[in-house]
Parts: structure tokens; C-alpha cells; sequence
């Protein structure tokens, strides 16, 4: 099983002997530690150790980036997303993982942790003691210093002859010049020399390779001697090949034009890929209009300083380091960074706006993808404008507790509600947020009284809709606390308030689904039905997910207490299949109990306890007992008792075991298989 691993996107030269060396280390040791200068390919040559050694891991290999990590504020919770973990507890964070981990047998990848080591050693020990199972691989500049690791040096490539060095240098300078040769015996020399005056590093050697676009060989090699020979006594003093890739990254920073380097200084703002126009909005300014932000960053991509993966763009640890060096040179340093607040800001805005329409999954997508810039923005925010922190955290909090970094949604909520705030609109939608938060971790009580808050401020400030948003949160409390004529007489009350479409915003939409919810549990279950219905053809007409696919919940459960079976599963199956595009375990692990009563109505007991036992995997995923409004408690009961009196205890034992074992995910897609989309 590979997990998560990223794609190899460039050969990797000649590294067999090392291989071997790493795989016989994972053999015999739980912690490895690949060590070396920045540049020299830790990574690589872990990625590609990585995927040799996955088919010894039954639990997946997994792979989690620590480079855009500026401190070890998010390194839990980015280990917890690598690893596919969602908790939706208010245990401690890494109580949760190390629960989580304790049955199983996977690798786990931690990349550039040089500027975390001590975090890293700290978590990696509570891991390894709590699951026995577990390999853990890292990559640094320096070992973590932990106990039983095993620390494998990783050194630049060989540079004499016809050497790795060589093979790589000309393999790059291919990319740039096609038909690249040195048939020529001087263009030869010239190339080994520059081999061995940047160490065999390949960093340094592909920031070379780049310039050949603009020089000869001979000319290149001259070039890099001339920068060698005039470096200062200080920077000789340095570690030589961390002077190497230094020196090797400067040269290309000087042979970069003046507004390259520019926007070099200012996209190092960014920790993780973005795209041209998020660069344009940050980074331009000054003598970097908006039209010389695409042609300098054309120009570094050429020069291998940015690297290009589809539309979007990505700079290497080490060269952004010395990005950063040169914005807190220029002084730019806070604006920049305000600047990037600004920008995600404006995204969360847009994605909150783009909630109820075709783009949802889309931007569910981006506010995953950019989950690490959207935290420094509120780290940033938090300090310098507290206003607009709270705005940011009270936008992105559904967002992320939809996608299970609800520990993350909660902390940020918390700490922007404790600064000193005026009341509004900012903060009551923060409130309203984190009122989410909690009730997705179990906190109901906690949960409602947030709720009767948000109620008493839209009151006061005559917003609808926060009266809406107040009433989806305490309707939702009233339902998981077994209360659903409550819940229909708020909803009820608030949506009789103000009559409109339930698609004229998302609060209202989300009122009337409270309102399905309430129906179905009240046993009204043709009217349920129709109003699902209804809800769920407009969803279609506005190819909105989120809603359809608890309609579509609804409808499967309103067709197993109408014992049709049919229905059922194919509703289920729809539901779990937008609850994936969204990556929403929670949902997920709603959906499957739901399949697996419908395909235990269907007669087939053995099929329905795979798939229970996979709901089950799912529900360890989110670190939760089996949970959900208090009508489906009895459903899984009747699934059960259905689908063991169908096959026995034994057999349906084994097949909850085999459902529940190996990756969720490719169980999940089997559970999908076969299935008719919904009549109704």
C-alpha cells in the first residue's frame, strides 16, 4: 500500500548502493535517519526508499512534509493529515495519534526536519513507544539525536570521471538544451570540472545545468571559478560543502535580473505550491508590476530556482531560505507578510461566497491545499490586526472542521475569541464556528450554549442571517441530543420568519436540512421524503455537494424504515461518494453504517459486514466511537442482528475483520462498486 507518496518527478542518478543501504537500515531499525547537506537529495533518495519498501507495510507508507513548516506549532497536525488521521475528539492531539498508531504497521516519512529536530525526536519517541509496528524515516541535516536511531549519512554524488556527478549535470543541462552532448573532449573537462568544484551537490549541479540556457560550458566553468575564488575568509571558514550549495545558490541570485531577485525575496512569504495570480497579488508592488511578476517568474523557473508542477509553483527549502534571507535584507519582511494575510483573507472570503454553487468542491480542495498559508496568515493576524484575525478564523472554521482539522479550527477560534473584540458580525460567525467545532468533537452542551450566544447577537444586530447560522448550530444540538421536535420547532420558527427559497443562502439551506433531519426522527417519513427531495433537485440544479450528500443521507435512511432496500444502498453509495470529494471521514463513516444496513436489507450479510467493518475503520480514522443522530443507533443494531442471522457469527465475524483491515480507502472504492444511482 503507498499511502500518500509524492510522485517522483526527476530521475534519481545512480544511488543504487545507497538503496540497499537504507533498506537493510529499515530492516533493522525502527528509526532511520537520512543525513546530509541541504541539496545533496535526502529527499529523493527517501521517496524512492520510500516506494521499495512499501509493499512491507500492510497500513500504507505515508509521507508527511515538514519543510513549510516555519516552527512546531502545526507539526501534529500535519503528521495527523500525512497519515490520513482526522481526530474529531477533544483528546490531546498526540494522545489520539499515538492510539491510533498503536495497531499498526506503516512507514512513516518525515521530510526536512532539520529546524524542528528537537519537536521531531520528542514526537517520533511517543510514536515508536506506542506503536510497535511503526517505522519512521526522516531526512535532515542533522540526526534527531534519539534513542535507537540509526542515522545514514547521504553524501554528494561521486564527481570524478565519468562520474554520478557528471551524469546528473548532464541530464539537467539536457532539460534546457535539447540534444546537450560532450562528444567534445574540452566541453567534457570543462563539465567534470564544474562536478568538482560544486561538490557533486545536485542542487548546485541543477542551478548550473539551468544557466547553460544562457552560457557555454567552458564559460560557465569560468564563471563558477572566478565566484570561488572571490569568496571572503568567512565563508571559507563555513562547513565546505554547506558553503558549496550556499556559494552555488548565491551565483544564481546574482546572475538572476534585478526584479527576479525581487520576487525571489518575496515569494518565500508562501509556505507551500501557488499559482501566478496568488504571486501577483503578494509580490507585486513597487518596480514588480503585475505583468513583471509572470515574466520574473518565467525567468526563475528557467533558471531552476522555482520549480513548475502544473499551474501551480514551488520553491526548494533551501533556495527559499535564502528567499527569506534577502526580504528581511530589504526590509519588506512585515509588509510581505501582511500582504499574504491579505491575500488569504480575500480567498477565504471568496470560498465562504462560493460556498452555496458549482465551485464547492473546488473550493474545498483549495482551502485544503493551502491549509499551511491560511495558518500563517492567522499567526500573522493574530498579532498585528486582531480584527481581521478573528474574520479569517471565523470563515475558514467550517471549512476546516468539514475536513477534520477541527483541533486546528478550534484553537485559532479560541485564541482570536479571547483578544479584545468588539461585538458584530466577525465575532458572532467565530462563535458560530467554533460552536461547529465542538459539537463535531462531542461537546454538546458546550456546543449549545455557543449557539444560544450566536441567537442573542444576531438578535441584537437584526441579521438574518446569523439568526439562520444560530439555528442551524442549536438545531443540530437539539437532534444529536435525541430532541428533534425541538430542533423542527426552531427551524420551523426562524424559517417561517423570513419566507424565501431555502437556496437563497447557505445558513437557510442549512436550516431546512435541520428540518429533514427533525422529520425523519419524528417518524414523518413522507413528509421527510418530499422535502429532501425537493432539496436535494435544487442542490443538483446548483451542483452543490455538501447538502445533497445529507440529503442523500436522509433519503437512504427514510428508505431502510420504508424497508426499501434498493433505495437505500443506492443513496448511501451517493452520499459517500460526494462525502469523498470532500474529504469528509465523518461523512464517510455515516455513509458506510448506512450502506451496510441497506446491503444486510438486501439479504447479503456477508457484503454488510465488510462494509461495517470498514465504517469501523473509518470511525477509528476520526478517533470517535460510532456516533450520529440517536435513530441511527438502531439501525446499526437492526444491520447487525440482519446480517448475522444471514451468515452466522463466524462468517460474519471474518468479514467485519477483512472490512476493517487494510487501507480504507481501497476498501471504500469496493464498497462503492456495483451500485445504481438513486431512483428518487
Amino acid at each position: 500500500m503507498m499511502g500518500n507518496i509524492p510522485e517522483e518527478t526527476t530521475i534519481l542518478v545512480r544511488r543504487e548502493g545507497e538503496l540497499r543501504h537504507v533498506q537493510e537500515a529499515l530492516a533493522q531499525h525502527r528509526l532511520v535517519s537520512l543525513t546530509g547537506v541541504g541539496g545533496v537529495g535526502k529527499s529523493r533518495l527517501a521517496l524512492r526508499a520510500a516506494r521499495q519498501a512499501a509493499p512491507r507495510f500492510p497500513d500504507g507508507v505515508w509521507w508527511a512534509d515538514l519543510a513549510p513548516l516555519r516552527d512546531d506549532g502545526l507539526l501534529l497536525a500535519t503528521v495527523c493529515d500525512a497519515v490520513d488521521f482526522a481526530d474529531h475528539t477533544p483528546r490531546m492531539p498526540v494522545t489520539a495519534l499515538c492510539e491510533w498508531l498503536a495497531d499498526k504497521r506503516l512507514l512513516l516519512v518525515l521530510d526536512s526536519c532539520e529546524h524542528l529536530v528537537d519537536a521531531c525526536r520528542s514526537l517520533v519517541g511517543d510514536l515508536l513507544t506506542a506503536a510497535p509496528g511503526l517505522r519512521v524515516l526522516v531526512t535532515s541535516r542533522q540526526p534527531l539525536g534519539a534513542d535507537g536511531e540509526r542515522t545514514v549519512e547521504v553524501e554528494p554524488l561521486a564527481v570524478e570521471g565519468d562520474s554520478d556527478a557528471l551524469a546528473l549535470f548532464v541530464e539537467r543541462a539536457g532539460a534546457v538544451v535539447p540534444g546537450f552532448s560532450l562528444a567534445d573532449p574540452r566541453l567534457a573537462a570543462a563539465a567534470i570540472g564544474i562536478c568538482r568544484r560544486l561538490d557533486g551537490i545536485p542542487l548546485a549541479l541543477e542551478l548550473a545545468g539551468a544557466q547553460l540556457k544562457h552560457t557555454s560550458v567552458e564559460q560557465l566553468a569560468k564563471l563558477l571559478d572566478a565566484r570561488f575564488e572571490s569568496l571572503p575568509p568567512a565563508e571559507w571558514a563555513a562547513t565546505p560543502r554547506h558553503r558549496t550549495l550556499r556559494t552555488a545558490i548565491g551565483w544564481s541570485h546574482e546572475l538572476c535580473e534585478p526584479l527576479e531577485r525581487l520576487l525571489w525575496a518575496r515569494l518565500s512569504a508562501f509556505r507551500a505550491a501557488f499559482d501566478e495570480p496568488s504571486a501577483r497579488d503578494v509580490c507585486a508592488g513597487g518596480p514588480l508590476g503585475g505583468d513583471g511578476v509572470r515574466r520574473a517568474l518565467a525567468g526563475l523557473v528557467a533558471k531552476s530556482v522555482v520549480k513548475q508542477e502544473g499551474k501551480r509553483y514551488r520553491m526548494l527549502g533551501a533556495i527559499q531560505e535564502y528567499g527569506r534571507m534577502w526580504l528581511d535584507e530589504l526590509g519588506e519582511g512585515p509588509l510581505v507578510a501582511t500582504r499574504h494575510a491579505a491575500h488569504f483573507l480575500a480567498l477565504a472570503h471568496r470560498a465562504d461566497t462560493g460556498w452555496l454553487g458549482p465551485a464547492q468542491v473546488a473550493w474545498y480542495q483549495r482551502v485544503s491545499d493551502v491549509h499551511i498559508d491560511l495558518c500563517a496568515a492567522l499567526e500573522h493576524l493574530l498579532v498585528t490586526d486582531p480584527a481581521r484575525a478573528l474574520e479569517l478564523a471565523g470563515l475558514t472554521g467550517f471549512y476546516w472542521s468539514c475536513c477534520g482539522h477541527l483541533h486546528k479550527a478550534r484553537s485559532y477560534l479560541e485564541r482570536a475569541l479571547a483578544l479584545p473584540q468588539e461585538p458584530g458580525p466577525a465575532r458572532t460567525r467565530a462563535l458560530w464556528a467554533l460552536g461547529i467545532a465542538l459539537l463535531l468533537q462531542g461537546e454538546h452542551k458546550a456546543a449549545f450554549q455557543l449557539g444560544q450566544q450566536c441567537t442573542l447577537a444576531a438578535r441584537q444586530g437584526g441579521d438574518p442571517e446569523a439568526t439562520f447560522a444560530a439555528a442551524y448550530l442549536v438545531g443540530l444540538t437539539h437532534l444529536m441530543e435525541g430532541r428533534p421536535l425541538a430542533a423542527y420547532a426552531l427551524a420551523e420558527h426562524v424559517l417561517d420568519a423570513a419566507p424565501d427559497s431555502p437556496f437563497a443562502s447557505a445558513s437557510r439551506l442549512r436550516c431546512h436540512l435541520v428540518q429533514v433531519f427533525a422529520l425523519t426522527a419524528l417518524g414523518k417519513l413522507p413528509e421527510a421524503r418530499s422535502q429532501a427531495l425537493e432539496l436535494r433537485a435544487g442542490c443538483l440544479r446548483l451542483d452543490e455537494w455538501w447538502t445533497r450528500s445529507y440529503t442523500d443521507y436522509q433519503l437512504s435512511l427514510i428508505a431502510l424504515f420504508q424497508d426499501r432496500a434498493d433505495d437505500a444502498a443506492a443513496h448511501a453509495r451517493a452520499m459517500l461518494v460526494k462525502k469523498q470529494r470532500l474529504g469528509d471521514s465523518f461523512g464517510i463513516a455515516l455513509g458506510l453504517d448506512l450502506l451496510a444496513a441497506a446491503v444486510a436489507a438486501q439479504g447479503d450479510g456477508e457484503r454488510a459486514a465488510m462494509v461495517y467493518g470498514t465504517g469501523q475503520a473509518y470511525w477509528r480514522n476520526v478517533g470517535h466511537p460510532q456516533r450520529g443522530t440517536p435513530e441511527l443507533r438502531a439501525v446499526r443494531e437492526e444491520c447487525e442482528a440482519r446480517a448475522r442471522a444471514a451468515v452466522g457469527d463466524l462468517a460474519y465475524a471474518q468479514a467485519l475483520d477483512r472490512g476493517a483491515a487494510g487501507n480504507p480507502r481501497a476498501a471504500l472504492a469496493r464498497a462503492l462498486e456495483g451500485g445504481d444511482p438513486p431512483t428518487g
